[in-house]
């Protein structure tokens, strides 16, 4: 099978180890394309283990070099754990179950579906048990590195198609706090939600694995000079060529995980140890200032007077979410929109994000991706000192459904520039909405340094889009966006 990445190395270690102990080493993974590589680099460099587990895997271009990565490594004796949840993995059933036939692959579904072809049924029969889903994403290699953050397995997380883009953000992390993940992936695998696939799924996959193959030899063969010319980016990526001369440079510093219990999915957990309880305790200590980042930003009544407090103590607090034209979720948006006004009379800044493709492709959103169709990246920064990287939305399916895996980075560098961006690109583009004494709204558009245009009515909305939006935040949902 040709390669994605033509030379391959596989004995170097990127990692090297910190003088002091209890100490992490962490790079921002931007870059779509960077981060898809790093995965496909760590799944070579394995030697013993891979662990991985993800909310979404698509059955695309890079879901399936990824899944064919992962055969590879079993086949020359890594052990590979692949822990999904069911929800966002539609016609992998047979490919998966193939691949849990290899000796050293093992895969489990977490909080599966009873009826496979059509799962939206178990939504009607069993709708308090399906609707809490795992939206943890972490990729372990050997216990020792591993990628955490927004990004799910698919074409429009790692830039490989132009129909939907998503600029999102990923973290390669090494050190001390590997063993917490380590911890976390272990509780999740052996929890009641996570089941075998032969529990599940009955058909062998002998077929499958040769369709698999079958399948990736088709990517690589594929007259598409698009496929061609992301390939031939992977092959040229300058992380990757720094990691295999190990001439990457990590910062080490101090990181804390933050994860919820697994029972979260049952309904069981303890509100003190959710990951929205830890992440309050550190806004609530912030001294100076909140730069977040969110593309499903529900607040909800206790959300927003928190946030307000906090403003009218005195603290800078920005909010950088999806605009109406960018969401790809309307009823999320319906549950943010009514809480705007109310943020931005305590002097918060509100920026909704320009639908990315409207950006000009050459304009790069620095921390937070490249040029795209949707904000996606789960971020923020507190008092210019530390970060938060991970898959929290901050709405409330993120806070009482859904588990939740994010990583609490001491970092004055990636702190400021999340806050830099802020500065110098998000006001390009982004809209920054803004209040009259009236109480009206209005989103200010900056076209270049010295031009700008005032919209008094939601950007890339039609009047009956604004009234579906009116209607849905009517309604008692909330609890479910």
């Amino acid at each position: 099978m040709r390669s994605p990445l033509a030379n391959e190395n596989l004995h170097r270690d990127p990692t090297c180890p910190a003088d002091d102990k209890g100490l992490s080493g962490i790079h921002p993974l931007a870059n779509a394309r960077d981060s898809f590589a790093v995965r496909v680099l760590f799944a070579r460099m394995a030697k013993h283990t891979l662990d991985v587990q993800y909310y979404i895997w698509h059955k695309d271009t890079t879901g399936l070099l990824l899944l064919s990565e992962l055969l590879s490594a079993a086949r020359r004796g890594v052990h590979v754990r692949l822990l999904l949840d069911d929800n966002g993995i539609a016609g992998l059933d047979a490919y998966l179950s193939a691949l849990n036939e290899h000796p050293n692959i093992e895969v489990r579904l977490f909080n599966p579906f009873a009826q496979r072809r059509h799962k939206w049924l178990g939504y009607l029969t069993d709708f308090s048990r399906v609707n809490r889903r795992m939206h943890n994403k972490a990729f372990v290699m050997d216990n020792r590195m591993a990628i955490i953050g927004g990004r799910n397995i698919g074409d429009e997380y790692f830039a490989a198609t132009h129909d939907v883009l998503f600029a999102d953000l990923d973290m390669m992390i090494a050190g001390d706090v590997i063993k917490e993940l380590s911890t976390s992936f272990n509780r999740y695998w052996t929890s009641q939600p996570a089941c075998p696939i032969e529990q599940i799924i009955r058909q062998r996959g002998t077929d499958a694995l040769n369709q698999l193959n079958e399948a990736v030899q088709g990517i690589f063969s594929r007259p598409d000079a698009e496929i061609k010319a992301y390939l031939d980016t992977l092959q040229k990526s300058v992380l990757i060529h720094q990691m295999m001369t190990n001439t990457l440079d990590l910062e080490w510093t101090h990181v804390r995980m933050v994860c919820d219990d697994p029972v979260k999915s049952l309904g069981k957990a303890d509100d003190n140890k959710l990951v929205i309880t830890q992440l309050q305790s550190i806004f609530e200590n912030a001294k100076r200032s909140i730069t977040l980042v969110s593309p499903y930003f529900v607040p909800t009544a206790t959300g927003t007077h928190t946030l307000r407090k906090l403003a009218d103590q005195g603290l800078q607090i920005r909010i950088l979410t999806n605009s109406h034209g960018a969401t790809d979720v309307l009823p999320v948006h319906a549950g943010y929109n009514k809480w705007r006004k109310k943020l931005l009379k305590s002097n918060i800044k509100l920026y909704e994000m320009k639908r990315l493709a409207d950006i000009e492709y050459h304009q790069r959103i620095g921390r937070l991706g490249s040029s795209g169709s949707s904000l996606h990246a789960k971020t923020f920064a507190v008092d210019g000192e530390r970060i938060f990287v991970g898959s929290f939305n901050f709405d409330p399916r993120s806070a009482k459904l859904n588990t939740e895996l994010g990583f609490i980075i001491d970092s004055s560098t990636l702190s400021s520039q999340l806050d830099s961006l802020f500065n110098r690109v998000i006001p390009n583009a982004a809209y920054e909405i803004q209040i009259n004494a009236a109480g009206r709204l209005s989103w200010l558009e900056r076209l270049d340094d010295d031009h700008q245009r005032r919209h008094r009515t939601e950007p890339d909305s039609s009047f009956f889009q604004r009234l579906v939006v009116r209607l849905l935040g009517m309604l008692p949902i909330d609890w479910l966006l």
